[in-house]
C-alpha cells in the first residue's frame, strides 16, 4: 500500500521522532522534515523574513513530496498542520497519485512536559525550532508573542485545534508513551487500515 502520512502536533510532541521511526520501518518510505527545509532557507538566505521562510518551506515541502510520490515511494510529511491549506495540500496530493492518505496526530496535552522536551533539545535545535514554550525560534514573532500567557495560549490552540480530516483518516498517537510504544501502535493502526479494519 502506497501511503501519504501527514503528521500533526505541537512542537515537542514527538513528530520527528515518530516520522524517522516510521520511515525506517515502512518499506520505501521517505520522511520530509519541514524544520530541516526551513532552517536551510534561513541559514542560506540571510535577508529572508521568518514568515516568508515558512511559506517557502511549505511550498518546497510539497514539491519534494510530489517528487517522492512520482517515484512510487510512500512519503511522511513531518510538519505541523495548523492551517486548512496544509491539510488540503496533503489530501489533494494523495488523491492525485492514488495514495492512501492518513493523518497522524501526536497527542501530548501537558504544556509543561512539552516545555521540558523543548528545553532538552536546546543544544541540537534547528534554527527554525523553539527551545521552550516561551522561547520562539530565532527571529520569529518579535513584538508579537512575548508573554508567557500568550505563548501558553498559542500551544493550547495548537493542541486543541489543529486542522483535522474526517475521523476515518486519523490515527491518534499518545506521545506521552515511549517512542517504541508509539511506533508499534501507529504501525498496527496502519496495518488495520490496509486490511480495511477498524481502529
Amino acid at each position: 500500500m502506497l501511503l501519504l502520512l501527514q503528521l500533526s502536533g505541537p512542537p515537542g510532541s514527538g513528530k520527528s521522532t515518530l516520522a524517522q521511526a516510521l520511515s525506517r520501518n515502512l518499506k520505501d518510505t521517505i520522511s520530509i522534515n519541514h524544520d530541516t527545509l526551513k532552517s536551510f532557507l534561513l541559514a542560506n538566505i540571510p535577508s529572508l523574513p521568518f514568515t516568508e521562510s515558512s511559506k517557502l518551506s511549505y511550498s518546497l515541502q510539497w514539491t519534494l513530496a510530489e517528487d517522492v510520490l512520482k517515484q512510487g515511494k510512500s512519503v511522511i510529511i513531518d510538519s505541523t498542520c495548523n492551517y486548512p491549506e496544509t491539510l488540503k495540500a496533503g489530501q489533494e496530493l494523495a488523491e492525485k497519485y492514488g495514495y492512501e492518505y492518513l493523518y497522524i496526530e501526536c497527542r501530548l496535552e501537558d504544556i509543561d512536559l512539552l516545555d521540558r522536551r523543548l528545553k532538552g533539545r536546546s543544544d541540537t535545535a534547528l534554527r527554525s525550532q523553539r527551545t521552550g514554550v516561551n522561547h520562539p525560534p530565532q527571529g520569529a514573532g518579535v513584538g508579537d508573542i512575548n508573554t508567557e500567557a500568550d505563548n501558553r495560549e498559542l500551544f493550547r490552540r495548537w493542541i486543541e485545534s489543529p486542522c483535522r480530516p474526517s475521523n476515518d483518516q486519523i490515527i491518534y498517537a499518545d506521545t506521552t508513551k515511549s517512542p517504541e510504544e508509539c511506533l508499534d501502535y501507529v504501525l498496527k493502526q496502519i496495518g488495520l487500515r490496509a486490511q480495511g479494519g477498524q481502529t
